[in-house]
């Protein structure tokens, strides 16, 4: 049905169950926002999408790959098709943003050391981060760390990649900034899931929404469906109704 499907996901933490049986799917080149109030549970389950986390029951394919039956090991081919954009950026502080950017390219592909400066250095340039390369992290802003997180996450070309708040903090120019970045990458046929809060942001990227509320997907469809939905939830979850 999708290049990802998530079945039934049943998860709990001691004796709170979370998520109760969550279930969706996004279609190739696809990006579902998945929206929620705080402790909903959204980063549970992109953390369980690259196996970081593991469901209690329930099932979650990612192009055609059972990935809650894999191995550590096996999951590293997974990975290596998901990327995983973390909410503050999860860049290593004591690299540079050449290092940071170079670390998967060193740990996954046999690249010699000239292929990966002249793919960095491009890279640097699709990302509007040119001439930032010897810098410390720490030198960075708020919204160019987490231009550098999203640029190394695409180092490796994923066919899917996982937001986790990527504009939470930024000013206008930065957020606008990834809404673009997000917008191309859809272009070039890459499946995403954003999870925000920031719904002027879910409203210019997303094809479709997915509303998690107690523990399940209580809504999911396109902006157009979901705001005919007799339900109300997307106006209630703007209006703070929902959570």
């Amino acid at each position: 049905m999708g290049m990802i499907e998530v079945e039934d996901f049943k998860k709990s933490f001691g004796s709170k169950q979370v998520h109760k049986g969550v279930s969706f799917y996004v279609k190739t080149g696809e990006c579902l926002g998945l929206i929620g109030g705080s402790g909903a549970g959204k980063s549970v389950i992109l953390r369980s999408l690259i196996g970081l986390e593991r469901p209690d029951s329930g099932k979650i394919v990612i192009d055609g790959t059972e990935v809650t039956a894999l191995k550590e090991r096996e999951l590293v081919e997974v990975r290596k098709k998901v990327a995983y954009v973390f909410q503050g950026g999860a860049l290593f502080d004591s690299m540079t943003v050449f290092e940071n950017l170079a670390y998967p390219l060193r740990e996954h592909t046999q690249l010699s050391e000239t292929e990966i400066r002249r793919k960095i250095l491009h890279q640097l340039e699709e990302f509007g981060l040119g001439g930032n390369e010897n810098l410390l992290p720490a030198s960075l802003s708020g919204g160019m760390q987490k231009r550098v997180g999203l640029a190394r996450a695409m180092m490796m070309s994923p066919e899917v990649v996982l937001y986790d708040e990527p504009t939470a903090g930024l000013d206008p120019y930065n957020t606008k900034k990834i809404q673009e970045h997000i917008l191309d990458l859809k272009r070039r046929g890459v499946t995403s899931i954003l999870v925000t809060h920031d719904m002027p942001t879910a409203f210019a990227v997303c094809d479709k929404l997915a509303i998690l509320l107690n523990g399940r997907i209580e809504a999911q469809g396109t902006m157009e469906q979901l705001e005919k939905d007799s339900k109300g939830l997307i106006a209630k979850f703007i209006n703070g109704e929902a959570a």
